[in-house]
């Protein structure tokens, strides 16, 4: 019984839930609503440097999701999911955002609260290969870690460096880093589909081969000024 509880939590829950995070369809009006409380999170939390994500890893990341406030969930067990935004770097700056839901255990997205906003920062081709799939499992099919926070990386260990996602979630103001290990990540296509058209497909919008709705235009420029890519200036963060 212990084996098949721990089944459950583990695997059957976070795909149910994602599946149902996902199944929840959305129109237009929540799409810009999530863009836009996206957009108030990530400038929120890079507002203090020293308690934010060190911008050494921000001006590397290959793509960057952000869930605002997941929601609780009652299912056999205490679970969390949500839906949120990602957008990857291109030769051309940051991409139009995809849309996306995220579900998991409880005891994965924890940190004392009800409501927590998750950041998850994907740093190489493999990451971004896995973001690119129908559905992936943090940790499973990616190596993911809790990531540093502050204004440089230099203290983090060999483990953080070296994963291919690195989590954070911040709840009632607290930021930090946090393992998301046994979430489910997958495309939100009803939500791509409300904002691009019924042809949208994820790896299109985040390879820039999609326009940027206007909607967009306060979140990309927050992008460009707090993670620039590695030789790129930008205007003074004041």
């Amino acid at each position: 019984m212990k084996r098949l509880s721990k089944f459950t939590v583990g695997v059957l829950l976070p795909l149910i839930l994602a599946s149902l995070a996902a199944a929840a369809s959305s129109d237009r009006t929540q799409d810009v609503e999530r863009i836009d409380h996206a957009t108030r999170v990530f400038h929120s939390i890079m507002r203090t440097p020293d308690h934010a994500i060190p911008s050494d890893l921000l001006s590397s990341a290959r793509c960057i999701a952000i869930i605002p406030g997941e929601k609780q969930a009652a299912f056999l067990i205490g679970a969390k999911y949500g839906k949120g935004i990602v957008t990857c770097r291109t030769a051309h700056g940051w991409s139009a955002p995809a849309f996306l839901a995220i579900a998991g255990g409880s005891y994965g997205f924890q940190i004392g609260a009800a409501s927590t906003d998750i950041v998850m920062i994907f740093r190489n081709r493999h990451g971004l290969a896995d973001l690119l799939s129908d559905k992936f499992r943090v940790g499973a099919d990616a190596t993911a870690a809790a990531g540093p926070v502050g204004r440089h990386v230099a203290a983090a260990t060999n483990i953080t460096l070296h994963s291919e996602i690195l989590t954070y979630a911040r709840s009632r103001g607290a930021f930090a880093g946090i393992s998301l290990n046994g979430a489910v990540v997958q495309p939100d296509d009803s939500g791509n589909a409300a904002m691009y058209g019924p042809n949208a497909r994820t790896r299109e919008i985040l390879d820039g081969a999609v326009h940027a709705p206007v909607a967009a235009r306060r979140l990309l420029v927050a992008l460009r000024r707090y993670s620039p890519a590695p030789g790129e200036t930008v205007a003074s963060k004041r």
